[in-house]
């Protein structure tokens, strides 16, 4: 045990100076009798050390104990109500290993209505002694408080405060205490098509009476209505009535909460909610009821231009057939199909084909089906008729942002252009650029002005400024201007970029300049107070005042950002458990408090409305086992809505290491630990990260991690400067009993910029999963990745199998993949635009990383990668485009189909040498252009295995468009057109 001190200090000394018979330091409980009002209430701290949580200090147990971080320190009791107090009790371990010392206390006390503390006894020694109190003292005190706080300010055996155990003794004030009874429905045996009403009665049992409240009705953990309540004298009750409107069938628990806010202070708030000992049951209505299932287009994945045709599945929950002739209907854009639906039995499901077909426009598209279209049935329920998904067409994501690029622009400054080699760690700006292009701007007056091709209200320039000279980063300034009126200057940063040293370990790097830098690139978002019309010229000027040594632009991004959502009917806001925008003060108990209460179904869903909103601790579930911030329970069952990602931005500005608590450097202080059947969309999540794990193990923490389990969607999420984006799972020993892989889980929408290491690593045993339409900048790591991971819990079974990422847009990892498998089978990687890797492939197979076998099928299709590839490993392996690394386990079954590899810096395809064979490898209707340091494709030494080339074309290679080196057993059949083999 920590500063215990086993050789004990006299304390005769304090003894005779006269404390104990100043009644400062009593050795009894005379309270003993009277009641413990802190038993079970929460208890905070200023401050702990180390696996000392302020919460040992009330957890009934005197052999943990909570130690602050120096002095003075503050351990503070919330009673929750109004109490008068007779003493306070202070112990802790009263094993004579314990040496005695006195530590100097102060009692303090704040009543409900207040907001300043005060002191209730004066600051005194009190001696802890095992022999003589037990280590147990007890401290008088008079007055009536709601919150009771010792304030500490020496121990005279430790360098902070201890407390084992404490108590408050003493008799509740006049208070009001609602409870909820006597919950019923009408009509009693309800079917669907019926309105029914929850009623029950509300009881002030208190002392004193209760202000106007209002009392939630929730059927299966979800809030479905309320109703207010009116004052109550002490002792009154009042009939309370909730319209809960027509439910599916099903079967529903009831429950109601009375003052769900917690706005009335109570003698007890632990009485406020009821729920029924038996389900409310709602049957089926006789009757037909149709309702859309699913969409399917075919092709699946158009290209642009080609006629898509639907068939839309159409199924009859009902307990009658419906007749032949309903019309279902399918919209995409400013298209509208029709078909005619069969007749369809009582739970039987029809595939109609639509008529006619929608030509594929570039970019996304929503998809919306509707069953009986023209209301021809009478149906059980009318409000399930409609089903809609989008669909992107052609490669890449349907972003809604236009990307320009500097070198593309008009400039007065120096064009900066990477090398043949584009080498990268060497503080090379170009070879981090975009296209490999960028412009620096070092005078004053010197400017690059981009000319608008859509509305915009938005924009983000990636951008390069010098660090500081100590590290750290700086902050600078660029002045905007629309149309040569000037805008705004717009802030730049440096701290999350510049990273150190020429190892090939990403944790090997610092933050401390010296030698080689690498991450020299960052983004600045602003939005403007207006739209600016297509056409509108945009110039980015170093203005007198914008004294940076130098300002490098790479390119900008313009957009036209919607006006905030409005809050959906039924989710409650986070300031209404106190959070407050914009007042840079944390929010996060508030943020968990809502997350909390609908976890546990007291309402709907969370919305966090526009605004900034600082968090500094990780939202997740509180784990009654204490387990330790190693073994996190995350979230489940919780529905987290924003007004827009640019609009509901979370920020933290504590960087991971330094957060403490529950939280740990590797998943961080801010986001979200989800476990299950989390929804969360149109939020910013910003870290404050800056580096992977050097100059300490200073990691930059995970924005979304956890088991994810099952049906968890994310959706419009911006993540920027963390270590990760998103870590989807768990190890198996991480609370063996919860253990849950990703199974469905779906990213759609998704923005990550400017990480450290992987933007969405699908881990674990995760399944079924796909990231669709996202885009992502910068990663540290691979952009997406599959890894089959050992630490599962069975390997037979807990493979990663059959995850898909289409139709996403990666630019400018700068360090490993774009994309990545690592083990698992069913996988998919299609349509997708990668662009600029920095030292990796755009798209890499391999099984390093230790990960469970290949098997089954690998689709790689229809992916555009451009100026993809680099070398690493002290710069003596280069990379291709699409590489295959068997390191130590075969990888079979492989399609590389419909793909472009243009201007790669190393080889286009490559098959690299390891352990493991790669037998019939398909590549089919693949283009190659411009493999300007390497082969078309390329079969190392030591490769194994076997490949079959079926309309390929591959022009312009340095070093012949099919090359096997000698010593190969790697054989490629079917000659590429206009090529031949090299040895």
């Amino acid at each position: 045990m920590r500063w215990k001190r086993l050789i004990g200090r006299t304390v005769a000394g304090l003894l005779t100076a006269g404390l104990i018979s100043a009644g400062l330091l009593p050795v009894t409980t005379s309270a003993a009798e009277a009641t413990d009002l802190a038993r079970g209430k929460t208890v905070t701290a200023s401050g702990s050390h180390g696996g000392y949580p302020a919460s040992n200090a009330n957890d009934g147990k005197v052999d943990s104990y909570w130690e602050s971080n120096g002095h003075p320190a503050d351990l503070t009791v919330k009673l929750g109500a109004d109490a008068d107090r007779d003493s306070v009790v202070v112990k802790l371990n009263p094993d004579p290993i314990w040496a005695t010392r006195t530590q100097d206390i102060q009692v303090l006390g704040r009543t409900q209505d207040g907001t300043a503390f005060t002191s209730l006894r004066a600051r005194a020694g009190y001696v802890f002694n095992p022999g003589s109190n037990q280590n147990t003292v007890t401290i008088p005190v008079d007055g009536r408080a709601a919150d009771l706080q010792l304030k500490f300010f020496s121990n005279t055996e430790a360098p902070g405060a201890q407390v084992a155990e404490i108590q408050v003794f003493g008799t509740a004030a006049p208070n009001p205490d609602l409870t909820v009874s006597a919950l019923s429905w009408s009509p009693s045996s309800p079917s669907e098509t019926d309105d029914i009403t929850v009623a029950g009665t509300v009881r002030n049992a208190g002392s004193a009476a209760s202000p106007s409240t209002t009392v939630n009705v929730s059927l299966g953990g979800v809030v479905v209505g309320s109703a207010p309540v009116g004052p109550l004298a002490a002792g009154a009750s009042a009939p309370v009535a909730v319209e809960v409107g027509k439910r599916p069938q099903g079967s529903y628990t009831v429950s109601a909460l009375v003052d769900p806010t917690d706005t009335v202070v109570e003698s007890d708030d632990a009485n406020n909610s009821r729920t029924t000992a038996s389900p409310l049951v709602v049957g089926q209505s006789p009757g037909p009821d149709l309702e859309v299932r699913s969409i399917t287009s075919s092709p699946a994945n158009p290209a642009v231009g080609a006629a898509v045709t639907f068939t839309v599945a159409v199924h009859n929950r009902g307990t009658s057939a419906v007749s032949a002739g309903t019309v279902t209907r399918l919209t995409v854009g400013s298209t509208t199909l029709n078909g005619t639906t069969p007749a369809i039995a009582a739970g039987a499901t029809a595939n109609v084909t639509v008529g006619g077909s929608w030509t594929a426009a570039s970019g996304g598209a929503t998809l919306t089906a509707t069953a009986d279209a023209t209301n021809l049935v009478a149906e059980t329920s009318e409000t399930n008729n409609t089903f809609a998904r989008s669909i992107v067409v052609g490669r890449g994501a349907a972003v809604p942002y236009t990307e320009l690029e500097a070198e593309k622009a008009d400039y007065e400054g120096t064009l900066l252009q990477s090398d043949a080699e584009r080498t990268f760690g060497h503080t090379n700006f170009a070879t981090e650029s975009s296209g490999r292009e960028s412009v620096r701007l070092n005078s004053t007056g010197e400017y690059v002005e981009f000319t608008s091709t859509a509305p915009a209200n938005s924009i983000v320039v990636r951008n390069s400024i010098p660090d500081a000279p100590g590290g750290g980063g700086r902050e600078a300034t660029i002045s905007l201007y629309a149309d040569g009126q000037f805008v705004r200057k717009l802030d730049l940063s440096s701290k999350h970029s510049w990273l150190y040293g020429n190892t090939d370990s990403p944790e090997g790097l610092t933050n401390t300049p010296g030698g080689d830098a690498r991450r020299l690139f960052d983004e600045s978002h602003a939005l403007l107070t207006e739209t600016y019309p297509v056409g509108t010229k945009f110039r980015l000027q170093r203005d007198a005042s914008d004294n940076a040594a130098f300002h490098i632009i790479d390119l900008i991004d313009l957009e036209q950002v919607a006006a905030p959502s409005s809050q959906p009917s039924g989710c409650v806001s986070i300031t209404t458990y106190g959070a407050v925008a914009n007042d840079g003060l944390d929010d996060t108990a508030a943020i968990q408090r809502a997350v909390t209460a609908n976890q546990n179904g007291e309402i709907d869903c969370v919305w966090i409305p526009a605004g900034q909103w600082r968090q500094e601790q990780k939202i997740l579930t509180d784990d009654p086992l204490d387990r330790g911030q190693w073994n996190q329970v995350g979230i489940r069952d919780v529905t987290i809505r924003g007004a827009g990602m640019w609009h509901s931005q979370l920020y933290t500005l504590t960087p991971p290491h330094e957060a403490g608590g529950i939280n740990h450097p590797h998943e961080g202080n801010f986001g979200f630990d989800i476990d299950e059947n989390t929804q969360i969309s149109d939020i910013a999540i910003f870290g404050s990260g800056t580096i992977r794990g050097g100059d300490g193990n200073h990691e930059g923490g995970v924005a979304l991690n956890g088991r994810f389990g099952k049906d968890t969607k994310i959706s419009n999420v911006w993540i920027e400067h963390a270590n990760v984006g998103v870590w989807a799972g768990r190890d198996f020993d991480n609370i063996q009993e919860l253990w849950n892989p990703g199974d469905g889980i779906e990213f759609t929408g998704m923005r990550i910029r400017n990480t450290y290491a992987d933007g969405i690593n699908f881990a674990n045993g995760t399944r079924n999963s796909a990231v669709y339409n996202s885009s992502f900048r910068n990663t540290g790591d691979d952009a997406l990745a599959v890894w089959s991971s050992k630490y599962v819990k069975d390997q037979s079974v807990d493979i990663g199998h059959d995850n898909s990422f289409r139709n996403n847009t990666i630019q400018l990892p700068w360090r490993a993949n774009g994309i990545a498998i690592y083990g698992g089978y069913g996988n998919k990687i299609e349509n997708n635009l990668i662009s600029d890797t920095m030292n990796y492939p755009a798209i890499m197979l391999a099984t390093d990383h230790d990960p469970l076998p290949f098997s089954g099928q690998t689709l790689i299709a229809n992916n555009g990668l451009y100026r993809t590839g680099g070398a690493f490993w002290n710069e003596d392996q280069e990379f291709g485009a699409i590489t295959l690394f068997p390191q130590n386990l075969p990888i079979p079954g492989v399609t590389i189909r419909d793909t472009d590899i243009v201007d790669s810096t190393y080889d286009g395809i490559q098959f690299k040498t390891g352990g493991g064979l790669m037998p019939d490898v398909k590549i089919q209707n693949v283009r190659i252009d411009q493999s300007n340091n390497g082969s078309g494709i390329l079969a190392m030494g030591g490769a194994r295995g076997n490949a079959t080339l079926t309309d390929v074309t591959i022009t312009d290679s340095r070093d012949g468009h099919v090359l096997i080196e000698p010593g190969s057993q790697f054989t490629i059949s079917g000659t590429p057109n206009g090529a031949r083999a090299k040895r």
